[in-house]
């Protein structure tokens, strides 16, 4: 059988072939080549890629958030959501759930996975999701230096970084940082908000199945809030049970405990946005200027965040302040002369300084201005009170011979108008060349008239004299006693006794707390502690003391319960028995005011009307209709008795 012989040339087809297939040797140097080319840009990577020194804004700013007196929440100022919480204070099983859900082997890794940087990868160029391609490391990498795109070379940035930072920090500091960054939803970042957002309480108290269902929300906060529809609320049911069913893999919660948790954790419904409108505002900024003058709390320190403030203020107070001002006060017309440029400033204190109410306008969100914290109004007669108080106190002078005599409630004077006030030279003449003289409201001649019942009837004359009696200087001295501000008392001439001050309602409702509390004083304050991160700050209060002897504030507290009683305050005994208080005009009828209080709460109410341009205050006559006959302490009073009227109902349930 003959064999079939083979060509002794390759076939054309091969030989063309052959001759472009590389040798081992040139595969080995491309595989070389490419090997050290990565090497090369890893090296490179490493050599120019440096953690950054600033962070996101995101990532350091926080909510400051305020607290009314009954601890709860009132307000939260700042740009982003977010509360710091120490790793320390998040239990055990939100920490395993997270770890569960995002990166079981993060105890034991170096920052990075290369299983899970190859999928990411391959995710990001077909366009898929890369949330599971990141370690905790990297996500929290990527949340406090970084932007959220998604490319290579961001990519690349962040797997250096972490393996950089995880080097730099323990991994309990990676952990309780991430934890303290991350994206929430609900407006939240970092579990302490997301906690009070979702089931409205602290992180401290959740249970093993609600952590399960917060670590869900990692994986994309829009796909698995149930608020948000029902395949949201599928979504989330699925991932919740997962993540517990993990926990239950990686040995943080046993199979037992698990069996526990087979109903979801409905989460409560949204929480509504608590913004500065209605009085919000001004309480915020109330407490703001607190903190800052009684604390190492610069503005600049505030705007950073961090802080939660429990404040002094009482939420029903308020809302019956606010009911009380709507309720009493004028019906302004926009179209009406007199009603243009009208204000209304309100305020209580506690005879103990804590500011419990305000009023400080319509609504901060339209007129940033706080009317009860303005030192721009003459407080008027509602001065005469601390004149009083002062002679009670020091007596007056004996003449041009010197010394004091003391004098008494039932100490009589002139109660006549345009009357000469005099000095122990004589006349007092003002610097234009005229004779002072007293004025009394409706120029009515009162006769001899004792300074108790000159307090309670509002007879100006008298108080005008004591006032030069006792030393106009010794009179700004017991003011200032009583917490208004030196700043703020007016020009040391015969209408000083008759109010050409300018306190704050605050200040003066401050002040008559004194006669309230028999004679001791505490500065007002709206802030009871602060604490950044659950540490607390050093907050200066301030502390009482005696600004009057007890009798002095005894003697001054009968006159004011007698002006309600039977003088010129009687509209405001409609609030109830106990009330004591005072009005107040002005000689050019520009403001009123009511100031009182009953047991240990004082409430100052102002009226006026000032151009906010030029800030000339203007006249109230006919204000809200009224005739221009009326009292301008009218509405003061009103509004003061019907939020009495107001507090009282809520205290007896009525």
């Amino acid at each position: 059988m003959l064999r079939r012989l083979r060509p002794a040339y390759p076939r054309p087809g091969l030989r063309g072939l052959r001759r472009w297939l590389p040798s081992w040797r040139q595969l080995l140097a491309v595989l070389l080549t490419g090997v050290a080319a990565l090497v090369g840009t890893v090296v490179w990577l490493f050599a120019t890629t440096h953690v950054p020194d600033d962070l996101n804004s995101f990532a350091t700013q926080q909510n400051n958030v305020f607290y009314w007196s009954d601890g709860t929440e009132m307000a939260r100022t700042g740009w982003v959501n977010r509360q710091e919480v120490p790793l320390e204070k998040v239990p055990e099983s939100v920490r395993s759930a997270v770890l569960a859900a995002e990166n079981a082997t993060f105890y034991s890794d170096a920052g990075v996975s290369p299983t899970g940087i190859t999928r990411a990868v391959w995710a990001m160029v077909t366009g898929g999701d890369t949330q599971g391609g990141s370690t905790i490391t990297q996500q929290y990498v990527k949340n406090i230096y970084l932007t959220q795109e998604r490319d290579l070379s961001r990519k690349a940035s962040e797997i250096v970084i972490a393996v950089k930072l995880d080097h730099r920090l323990s991994k309990d500091e990676i952990l309780a940082g991430y934890l303290n960054t991350s994206w929430f939803g609900r407006g939240s970042y970092g579990i302490q908000r997301a906690a009070a957002a979702y089931y409205g309480k602290d992180v401290s108290a959740l249970n093993p199945s609600e952590a399960a269902f917060l670590a869900s929300l990692l994986k994309g906060a829009s796909l698995y809030d149930p608020s948000l529809g029902k395949d949201n609320h599928q979504r989330a049911v699925e991932r919740w049970s997962w993540v517990l069913d993990r926990m239950v893999e990686t040995g943080k919660l046993s199979a037992a405990e698990r069996a526990r948790y087979t109903a979801f954790p409905e989460p409560v419904a949204p929480p509504v946005a608590r913004g500065l409108g209605g009085q919000t505002g001004y309480l915020v900024d109330l407490a703001e200027s607190y903190l800052v003058s009684h604390s190492a709390i610069t503005p600049a320190l505030l705007d950073l965040g961090g802080y939660q403030i429990r404040t002094t203020f009482d939420r029903q107070r308020t809302a019956d302040l606010t009911a009380a001002v709507q309720s009493a006060g004028p019906r302004l017309d926009p179209a009406r002369e007199a009603d243009r440029h009208a204000r209304i400033g309100a305020a209580s204190v506690s005879a103990d300084g804590r500011i419990l109410a305000l009023y400080g306008g319509p609504d901060y969100l339209k007129q940033g201005f706080d009317n009860a914290n303005t030192s721009n109004v003459p407080v008027g007669t509602a001065f005469t009170p601390i004149v009083y108080a002062a002679a009670l106190d020091q007596g007056v002078r004996k003449g041009r011979e010197g010394g004091r005599s003391p004098v008494a409630p039932a100490t009589r004077y002139d109660g006549g108008d345009g009357i000469p006030v005099m000095t122990p030279e004589g006349p007092y003449w003002g610097r234009d060349g005229k004779m002072a003289k007293t004025a009394n409201d409706g120029h009515k001649n009162w006769g001899s008239i004792s300074l108790r019942d000159a307090v309670a009837q509002s007879v100006n004359g008298p108080m005008m004299q004591l006032g030069m009696d006792v030393g106009l200087d010794r009179v700004r001295t017991t003011a200032a006693g009583l917490g208004l501000l030196p700043d703020t008392l007016g020009d040391l001439v015969p209408s000083f006794s008759v109010g050409n001050s300018r306190p704050s309602a605050i200040r003066t409702a401050s002040a008559y707390g004194t006669f309230a509390a028999g004679g001791m004083h505490t500065d007002p304050y709206s802030v009871v502690s602060v604490t950044r991160n659950g540490t607390p700050v050093v907050l200066i209060r301030p502390a009482p003391f005696r600004a009057l002897p007890e009798q002095v504030a005894d003697r001054v507290d009968e006159s004011l319960r007698d002006a309600v009683r039977s003088g010129s305050a009687r509209e405001a005994a409609a609030a109830g028995p106990g009330a004591a208080g005072k009005t107040g005009t002005t000689e050019d009828r520009t403001a009123g005011w009511f100031v009182g209080y009953q047991g240990q709460v004082a409430t100052a109410v102002t009226v006026f009307r000032m151009d906010a341009t030029s800030m000339q205050l203007l006249p109230l006559d006919g204000l809200g209709g009224s005739p221009a006959t009326d009292p301008v302490s009218t509405y003061p009073t009103r509004i003061w008795t019907a939020y009495a009227q107001q507090v009282t109902a809520a205290r007896t349930g009525r």
